[in-house]
């Protein structure tokens, strides 16, 4: 049997180009802060006062991995967790200042990393890349597992 031409599988690429955009982050942004994290504290600096469940939603994170991050942020002194008065078993979610800070000082980093990260591509095919690429993790969120339980199978194409 011949040897599979991985350049063909997107997933192959999308794991190179994962591999590619750790190495950046951690060379050009930041080796303490996650790429993950920078999305918990920049949907906070956009909508301050979300709860868990909600950020994770807008970031794309899932249930044990957003809990992951807040937790980190929070022993970072990088967000502030207060009970909703409404809901006594849910926190509303702020930036500290040196939250604030730190987002400001990545944003910049991350701006830089970007540049170099589509570098090998015009200003038309970085727009057109970023959409198709947000076309794909927007239909992969919402394909579940076969027999999981209470899950639809994937529609066939």
């Amino acid at each position: 049997m011949a040897a599979v031409d991985l350049s063909t599988h997107p997933g192959h690429l999308a794991r190179r180009l994962q591999q590619a955009h750790y190495l950046l982050w951690n060379t050009m942004v930041s080796e303490e802060i996650t790429s993950p994290q920078f999305a918990v504290l920049n949907a906070l600096v956009a909508e301050p006062g979300l709860d868990q469940r909600t950020v994770g939603e807008r970031v794309g994170l899932d249930r044990s991995t957003i809990a992951e991050v807040i937790s980190r942020l929070d022993r970072r002194g990088l967000l502030d967790k207060t009970r909703d008065p409404r809901d006594g078993r849910r926190f509303l979610l702020r930036p500290t200042e040196e939250g604030r800070r730190t987002h400001r000082r990545l944003t910049v980093r991350t701006a830089r990393m970007n540049q170099v990260f589509l570098g090998p591509l015009s200003a038309a095919e970085q727009a057109q890349f970023l959409d198709l690429i947000r076309r794909v993790a927007d239909a992969a969120e919402g394909l579940r597992h076969p027999g999981e339980p209470g899950e639809p199978a994937p529609a066939q194409p």
